[in-house]
C-alpha cells in the first residue's frame, strides 16, 4: 500500500506545478489510506509537505513576477493567526468519540467526513472557470477571508489553494496567473507556520513519512513545473476538478458505508 502512496503522493506536486492548488486535498487521503495515518497525523504532515513543495514553486513564480506580495501578506497575516489557534485549541477540544447513537461518530469520522465536502467543495472551484475583477482591493474582505480559511486550514490539514485562486480573482482584481503565484506563495506561509506551530506545541509525526512523501512531491513538482510549459494548466484544471469531485464521493460513502456497520 506504501508502494501506491508514493507513487500518488508524485500528484500532489504535479498538481501544484500544474495548476497551483490540489496539494493538500490529494495529501491528507494519500496519507489516511495509504500510511494508514489518522486525520489528526495527517494534518501535520500535510501540512509540511504541501508547505516545503509549495515553496519550491513559489521560487519559480517569483523569478518570472507573478507574485503580488502586498496582497499576499493582507491575507496570510490573519490567516495565520487563525490556523495556530484553530491548531492549538480547536483540534484538540473536539473528542475522540462525539456521539454514540445508532452510529458511533468519531473525531477520525468526522474530520474525513468534513474533508470529503471540502473536497466537492474545491473541485466545483477547479471546474468553473474565474474572470478577473478590475477596481480596488478590498483589504478588508481578504483579512476576513484570510482568518476564515486559516480555520479550515489549521482544523484540516488543507492549504485551500482552490479556496485562495478566487478570493485573489474576486477581492484582490489578480489574473488568473497571478492569484495561483500568490496562492502559492500563501499556501507556504500558511502550511509551514501551522507546522512550526505543531513542532512548538510537540505534536508527535513520523519522520520517515514526512521525509519520503516531502521528496516525493517534490519530484512531482518539478514535472509539473516542466509540464506548465508545455501544457495549459487552466485546461487541465476542469479535469482535475472532476477527479476530485469523483475522490470526495467514494471518501464520503466509503465513511458512512464503515461508519453505519460500527
Amino acid at each position: 500500500m506504501e508502494v501506491i502512496g508514493y507513487i500518488c503522493s508524485l500528484l500532489i506536486g504535479v498538481s501544484l506545478g500544474l495548476i497551483g492548488s490540489g496539494g493538500s486535498i490529494l495529501a491528507i487521503p494519500i496519507l489516511v489510506y495509504f500510511f494508514k495515518q489518522t486525520p489528526e497525523q495527517a494534518t501535520t504532515h500535510s501540512l509540511f509537505i504541501v508547505g516545503i513543495t509549495s515553496a519550491i514553486a513559489v521560487r519559480n513564480h517569483y523569478r518570472v513576477g507573478n507574485l503580488k506580495i502586498k496582497e499576499a501578506l493582507y491575507f496570510a497575516i490573519p490567516s495565520i493567526i487563525s490556523l495556530i489557534l484553530s491548531r492549538k485549541y480547536l483540534l484538540p477540544s473536539v473528542p475522540e468519540v462525539i456521539a454514540d447513537r445508532g452510529m458511533l461518530i468519531t473525531k477520525h469520522l468526522l474530520m474525513m467526513l468534513l474533508f470529503s465536502l471540502l473536497m466537492i467543495a474545491a473541485s466545483f472551484s477547479m471546474i468553473l472557470r474565474f474572470s478577473p475583477v478590475s477596481g480596488k482591493v478590498s483589504v478588508s474582505r481578504l483579512f476576513l477571508l484570510g482568518a476564515l480559511i486559516g480555520i479550515v486550514t489549521g482544523f484540516l490539514g488543507a492549504g485551500g489553494g482552490f479556496l485562495i485562486v478566487p478570493v485573489l480573482i474576486f477581492y484582490a482584481g489578480m489574473s488568473m496567473r497571478n492569484a495561483i503565484a500568490t496562492s502559492l506563495l500563501i499556501i507556504t506561509i500558511n502550511s509551514l507556520s501551522g507546522f512550526t506551530g505543531d513542532l512548538i506545541n510537540k505534536v508527535a509525526f513520523d519522520q520517515r513519512i514526512l521525509i519520503t512523501v516531502a521528496a516525493t512531491a517534490i519530484a512531482g513538482m518539478f514535472a509539473g513545473l516542466y509540464f506548465s510549459r508545455k501544457i495549459d494548466g487552466e485546461k487541465l484544471k476542469p479535469l482535475f476538478g472532476w477527479f476530485i469531485f469523483m475522490m470526495g464521493l467514494f471518501i464520503l460513502a466509503r465513511e458512512l458505508f464503515f461508519a453505519a456497520g460500527t
